[in-house]
């Protein structure tokens, strides 16, 4: 019964890390929008939702009894392979970064991870009404 409780937010923490890897990429890009050759880099938050989605038992460790909670894995989670985003000016010194590009981006994956919070937000509140009886 606690397992399903809390995997809503198991859900909802995978989700967060990943927005949190991707903006750290998406400001990387930004960062180097004046470096010659740089070649910007995203990372696909659907297939890696996908994947986080995949829980893997880790070795060495056997769930002994159902009554325990099953026994995952978040590694890979954060190292999701990135791709490289498609050239859309071209330019003389090799750089990809198209800014306007990245800031849309940016600012696209800060909304969607202010409303994951306000997702575990609502959730937590929700568990805890229930949990007091309100």
């Amino acid at each position: 019964m606690l397992e399903q409780l809390t995997s809503r937010l198991d859900t909802l923490s995978s989700a967060l890390q990943l927005r949190a890897a991707r903006q750290q990429v998406i400001a990387s890009n930004i960062a180097n929008v004046d470096s010659p050759g740089y070649v910007a880099r995203d990372i696909d938050f659907n297939a890696a939702m996908t994947n986080a989605m995949q829980a893997r038992t880790m070795p060495g460790l056997t769930q002994t009894s159902s009554g325990h909670l099953a026994i995952t894995s978040t590694e890979g989670l954060i190292g999701s392979p990135m791709a490289y985003t498609v050239q859309t000016q071209p330019s003389l010194d090799g750089n990809s970064v198209d800014l306007d590009q990245q800031r849309a981006n940016f600012a696209d994956n800060a909304i969607r991870y202010e409303s994951t919070l306000r997702f575990v937000n609502s959730h937590i509140k929700t568990m805890l009404s229930a949990i007091t009886g309100q």
